[in-house]
């Protein structure tokens, strides 16, 4: 890990198209499934009153496409994100601790369902660098281990032969390269 030695300072918006928001959950006690968001967005303001970060991700964007019953119940299912009375994942977060070593550590908030829960994600995060086109970028690489019952997604069906179709610890990872605005 590279020594971060330029303070973060000024507003920064994600790049869409190299940013990710995903997460991960033990499936059938076999596997660890990931899906992700492609609809994201996310700000970051570094100023005198320290780091601040906002962000959100599109429900209907979840990765999931198919079966499209299955899609159907994860997607716009009340017992998981119920994006038709939900179409909106925010997270934020106005404390965020950028550690000389490189290291981050965000105490914020996480909203899905319309029901807000605080979170800390901790990770890494990237000194801005000058790209080939004069901007100045940075990143946040983050995770945070969740449960996804604090947001009312409690569904379970039982394995034949003891334990749960589906973990309740999520672990969320949020990837953000964001580029300087001001």
């Amino acid at each position: 890990m590279s020594v971060v030695t330029e303070p973060l300072a000024g507003t920064f918006v994600a790049d869409p198209a190299h940013s990710s928001f995903r997460f991960t959950i033990k499936h059938m006690a076999v596997n660890t499934f990931t899906a992700s968001f492609d609809d994201v967005a996310a700000t970051l303001v570094a100023d005198a009153e320290g780091v601040r970060l906002q962000g959100s991700a599109r429900a209907e964007s979840i990765s999931i496409k198919a079966p499209k019953e299955f899609r159907e119940h994860v997607v716009y299912g009340a017992d998981f994100l119920d994006a038709g009375q939900h179409p909106e994942i925010t997270l934020g977060s106005d404390e965020i601790r950028l550690a000389e070593d490189g290291t981050v550590t965000a105490t914020g908030w996480l909203t899905i369902k319309g029901i807000t829960r605080p979170v800390v994600a901790t990770g890494t995060y990237q000194a801005p660098v000058e790209d080939p086109y004069g901007s100045m970028r940075t990143a946040l690489e983050v995770h945070a281990p969740v449960d996804r019952r604090d947001w009312d997604m409690g569904w379970q069906a039982p394995l034949p032969r003891g334990g749960d179709v589906l973990g309740y610890e999520v672990e969320l990872v949020a990837n953000v390269e964001l580029i300087q605005a001001s």
